[in-house]
């Protein structure tokens, strides 16, 4: 298997290549050259998670230094339950907040995490990781590196875009992890971040990589949940169901469409996206354009210009046949509002922000009841005590790991969204101011 630019398709890379450089040198993202032919029955004996993960990532790690720890890297990357639900209504709920830092981004970070510290053992000098979020991609890429050896990461958030637990999770690092806090929304640590790659600079000093969804390898194990909760749902019930995905940078809802590309049973693929509409719109009118960031509820899924369209126009290169491939929903803040608040007696769940989207758009697309729908809870409501307690009602029990990152935050360097001043703190030339 080989990994294609998505600006220069004749540029061809390896697994282990891709992983590493995260962003290909164009600045173009990296895509499989091909998609696997893996039907249900080609996973007939595979009974856990662990188990599906590696026979779908095996092809995809073809003729790669990583195919031979493959088995070890998926044992690596769960670890933790990834149970799916039935809440009734022919509706299943795929709970994917059982890790370390009580998101969906834990499966991703970890195999990126486990891959490249076996990669860069005996490098001379540290793999540099460089990571914008929205909330919860950079406390799990914080975990999965934390103290990995020869590996150093850098997490940009939004000051004041996050919840305030997500604060307390991407400010209790220490060591090999730096946390920044950045005065703007999650586009502008993104743009940071794609700056960094291509300045000549950064490139001289440091061996750039990336862990944000524009990582192939963050992408690549998300698949993995999906194989293994359509192929339970396939042996129990014979059908594909339509799958719910909330979505901000689009990796989740991509990794989702990849899965069902190699042939898992995965019906129709459905986005729901907050009020932030650059999917929605492009679907609706041919034309993709980058929006201003509107700030929601569901936090993490502010995006107003999501990396991964350009994978999805790459796939998928008009709107017409981007149509074919999924379906999108825009949902307001007092939709989501009123999901949560429902949540307990409608579907005896309480939900998170971002799940609550899935939700409202399951309800909205089939009030009826005529297909099985498969809905995606990507963050766990503990997360959002400020938006959830109030709406249901009581307090919201903390994940004993959830506590534990909380429990160490600290003080961060601020910045403006300048490259120059992020160099002063990663180069060391001067002492930015803090925050709490």
């Amino acid at each position: 298997m080989q990994y294609l630019s998505t600006r220069t398709p004749d540029h061809s890379v390896s697994l282990s290549t891709a992983l590493q450089e995260g962003l290909a040198p164009d600045g173009g993202l990296y895509v499989p050259s091909h998609f696997p032919d893996l039907a249900p029955e080609a996973f007939a004996d595979c009974e856990t998670i662990e188990s599906v993960a590696e026979r779908l990532l095996r092809p995809f790690a073809d003729d790669d230094p990583l195919a031979d720890v493959l088995p070890s890297i998926c044992e690596a990357m769960y670890g933790f339950p990834v149970p799916v639900h039935e809440v009734g209504r022919r509706t299943s709920v795929l709970e994917l907040f059982h890790g370390p830092t009580a998101a969906f981004k834990d499966v991703g970070a970890r195999f990126l995490a486990d891959s490249l510290a076996r990669l860069n053992e005996d490098a001379d000098r540290p793999l540099t990781i460089l990571v914008a979020t929205s909330g919860d991609t950079g406390a799990a890429v914080a975990a999965a590196f934390w103290r990995k050896p020869n590996v150093e990461v850098i997490v940009l958030y939004p000051k004041g875009k996050v919840s305030a637990r997500q604060e307390q999770q991407l400010t209790g690092w220490s060591d090999n992890v730096q946390t920044v806090a950045v005065n703007g929304v999650f586009d502008d640590c993104q743009q940071l971040v794609k700056a960094a790659f291509q300045h000549d600079a950064w490139q001289s000093r440091k061996r750039l990589s990336s862990a944000n969804s524009i990582n192939i390898g963050r992408l690549l194990p998300q698949m993995t949940y999906y194989a293994h909760a359509s192929l339970q749902h396939w042996r129990a019930h014979g059908t594909r169901p339509t799958v719910v995905v909330p979505s901000g940078n689009l990796g989740n809802g991509l990794a989702c469409l990849y899965a069902r590309e190699c042939g898992l049973p995965i019906g129709e693929v459905v986005f729901a996206t907050n009020a932030n509409r650059p999917v929605t719109h492009y679907l609706e009118t041919g034309d993709y354009q980058a929006f201003e960031t509107q700030q929601t509820l569901a936090t993490a899924m502010d995006v107003g210009n999501p990396s991964n369209m350009e994978r999805l126009r790459y796939h998928w290169p008009t709107a017409e046949a981007l149509r074919d491939a999924i379906t999108a929903e825009r949902v307001t803040d007092d939709e989501i509002e009123e999901q949560i608040r429902r949540g307990p007696d409608e579907w005896d769940t309480v939900w998170d922000p971002h799940t609550a989207t899935a939700v409202e758009v399951r309800e909205r697309l089939d009030p009826n009841e005529n297909r099985d729908w498969m809905l995606v809870a990507t963050a766990h409501p503990a997360k959002f005590p400020e938006v959830v307690e109030p709406l249901v009602g009581h307090e919201i029990d903390i994940p004993d790991p959830l506590a534990e990152v909380m429990a160490r935050s600290k003080s961060v360097p601020q910045i403006s969204p300048s490259l120059d001043e992020l160099g002063d703190i990663v180069f060391d030339t001067e002492t930015p101011t803090s925050v709490s």
